[in-house]
């Protein structure tokens, strides 16, 4: 069951014009409710409005997105609220128009999350393209990510993704987390993926706790090295990794690090 809101309005179209549809043009969240209240809505505000300033498209009044989604939300207990933005409506043509209305756009489904928190996942034979304009926001061009699940092997939940240089980046819909002893570290995404919230959520407490977690470049040997690997997004909150198809490696640490506990224990209040 589907219910939609396209600039406040009960629908589920939008025109052929629209240069989300025509160029991409535009950003989406994907927000987990649970108990009627849209998880990590803060988090999500803030990275769809870097997302369209970056992009140079005006920002939705919040409070007017929190008034829509929580009309859409009603009486449902559990759902993905889904929540795009466009540039809006214009005639062919890359040239943006400074006066166009953007399109925001509501979308309530079924709740869809994962079964289980322990993942065996692959690396994907595609990899990601640098672009440092468009690096961390999620803006609607996701064809990497088509591609790469179209590629995902059927008994295997998500994918490594790599970028050409062979730098360990993300999962398909997830962020990356690696834990050596008490040692924390994470992909950089300067140059390109998805800066997602439950990342930005567990840097956060490290921050508020004085805890370092270290950004950098790794490759795929690195990342075999960790003790355990975890993987984060707004569906699943914190998944870990029990093994990556094709390569001998297993899980070997039994405890969580606590920044990772506590983040765990935030996602979904």
């Amino acid at each position: 069951m589907i219910r939609s809101l396209v600039n406040g309005e009960p629908r589920d179209q939008v025109s052929v014009l629209d240069r989300g549809l025509q160029f991409g043009d535009g950003l989406f969240e994907t927000i987990a409710v649970t108990g009627g209240h849209p998880c990590l809505w803060d988090y999500h505000m803030q990275r769809l409005q870097s997302g369209c300033e970056r992009l140079g498209i005006t920002s939705p009044d919040v409070c007017l997105l929190k008034q829509e989604a929580l009309e859409l939300i009603a009486d449902r207990s559990e759902a993905v609220l889904k929540i795009t933005v466009t540039r809006g409506i214009s005639e062919r043509g890359y040239k943006p128009d400074p006066y166009e209305s953007p399109t925001r756009i509501l979308a309530l489904f079924d709740w869809d999350g994962p079964d289980s928190d322990m993942l065996k996942i692959a690396v994907s034979p595609r990899h990601l393209g640098h672009n440092s304009d468009l690096a961390g926001i999620k803006h609607l061009n996701r064809l990497e990510q088509v591609l790469a699940r179209a590629a995902c092997p059927e008994d295997v939940d998500e994918a490594l993704m790599l970028d050409h240089r062979g730098h360990v980046i993300e999962g398909m819909m997830s962020n990356l987390f690696c834990q050596e002893g008490q040692r924390l570290y994470t992909p950089s995404l300067q140059r390109c993926g998805v800066a997602g919230v439950v990342r930005a959520l567990i840097l956060e407490i490290a921050k508020e706790q004085g805890e370092h977690i270290e950004k950098g470049d790794f490759m795929l040997q690195d990342i075999l090295q960790a003790d355990a690997l975890y993987l984060t997004s707004s569906l699943a909150g914190l998944c870990f990794v029990t093994r990556i198809s094709g390569y001998d490696w297993h899980a070997r640490t039994a405890d969580v690090h606590p920044l990772l506990k506590e983040a765990a224990r935030r996602v979904f209040d």
